[in-house]
């Protein structure tokens, strides 16, 4: 008999998919995965029937529609005073996860490292691991979930050839600020180390605040590939479409992997997107404060219940502790307990850990959901 090794004997099945499943079977409400469900905007969806029906359904060019990629250029010169070239720096991705994947194959040599702040997202470590790197896990401080700049400079070493940062933060909400950027550019100045800034939520940052973008930081830039997310601005995760900035040799890199990873993403979607981005500028504009509204409706309902929390100042997610209800339960059993037996799922923060704190008692909500399904998850939260 042959034996198959696995390549990556410690991933199993995401706890995204587990708790999303634990939530169908339940019948609960699921405020774990990070998605809608609310709709589309109308005029989103009729521009990609319009596609459809016109007959744009083969390829596209292997860099992403040059009307699309033209509006990215537009949006980033706008948000981030950039000028960047939409044909030698701007790729649409089928998602951001394979762009992340794409780059990290671009860089990574067997043997050389990756800096990752923990918690981070799970996809990070496995696209090292594949290219015959590995990850170096350095936690972030909490409870802010702010950068340890004395932990971080002495976790690089000359093997360090990436770094990754992710702002607005997932799990946790926590932003980076110009003063943050400023002082990871000191950090790598000399050295020879690459960027991946994982951006997906730049538009959701509350507060008044204002998104400190890697696209906007000129040091940085010439070092990094800057990764966004169509479909967490356009409420469509399902389309699975997204784009990395980059410098013009770092692109090339780039598309060198992605030609033979899926070559192209989804060619209808893109016309949309490019139609909808130059007919409606004013969505990315409401996002701030339509998800603010989100965020203070859930708050507000969470504040007549035993947990304890800090709102959320970006992202889609709003942490919250839950040691005045079980303390005896670790967090993923808290989860599962809150499936099963409270009807509303979450996410166990210590599945985006290496090595998770002691005793940490913190679970994930996603608010991105219609003002019925947050009442009705507050009434039973608030009831436990």
């Amino acid at each position: 008999m042959m034996q198959l090794i696995s390549k990556l004997p410690n991933v199993g099945t995401t706890i995204f998919t587990r708790m999303s499943q634990l939530a169908a079977e339940a019948g609960a409400l699921n405020l774990s995965q990070g998605f809608p469900d609310f709709d589309s905007p109308a005029a989103l969806i009729e521009a990609a029937v319009k596609h459809l029906r016109a007959g744009h359904n083969q390829y596209a060019p292997m860099a992403g529609l040059p009307r699309l990629r033209e509006q990215v250029a537009l949006k980033v010169a706008g948000l981030y005073g950039r000028g960047v070239n939409a044909d030698t720096e701007v790729t649409i991705v089928p998602g951001a996860t394979e762009a992340i994947f794409c780059a990290v194959q671009a860089l990574i040599r067997s043997g050389d490292e990756a800096i990752v702040l923990d918690p981070c997202y799970d996809s990070y470590e496995p696209a090292v691991e594949l290219a015959g790197g590995r990850c170096i896990h350095v936690p972030l401080a909490l409870p802010a979930f702010t950068v340890d700049w004395q932990r971080l400079a002495d976790a690089i070493t000359p093997r360090t050839r990436l770094i990754f940062i992710n702002s607005p933060h997932n799990p946790s909400g926590a932003l980076l600020g110009r003063a943050d950027l400023d002082q990871l550019a000191a950090l790598i100045r000399d050295r020879d180390i690459y960027l991946i800034s994982d951006e997906v939520y730049e538009h959701l940052v509350f507060d008044g605040v204002q998104h400190a973008s890697v696209l906007a930081h000129e040091e940085l830039y010439q070092r990094s590939f800057v990764v966004s997310s169509f479909g967490k601005t356009y409420h469509v995760t399902g389309w699975k479409t997204g784009y990395v900035v980059a410098p013009p040799v770092l692109t090339a890199e780039l598309r060198k992997v992605h030609q033979f990873v899926t070559f192209v993403a989804v060619t209808p979607l893109q016309h949309a997107l490019a139609d909808f981005m130059a007919d409606h500028p004013e969505h990315i504009a409401q996002l701030p404060a339509f998800y603010q509204a989100k965020r203070d409706l859930f708050c507000d309902q969470l504040r007549g219940s035993r947990f304890s929390f800090t709102p959320t100042p970006g992202t889609y997610f709003q942490l919250a502790d839950y040691s005045a209800i079980r303390s005896d339960l670790d967090d993923v059993a808290m989860a599962e307990w809150l499936t099963r037996e409270q009807g509303v799922a979450a996410i166990p923060v210590s599945v985006f850990y290496q090595s998770p704190p002691p005793g940490m008692r913190l679970v994930r909500f996603c608010f991105a959901k219609r003002e019925e399904t947050l009442l009705q998850a507050g009434e039973k939260l608030s009831a436990i």
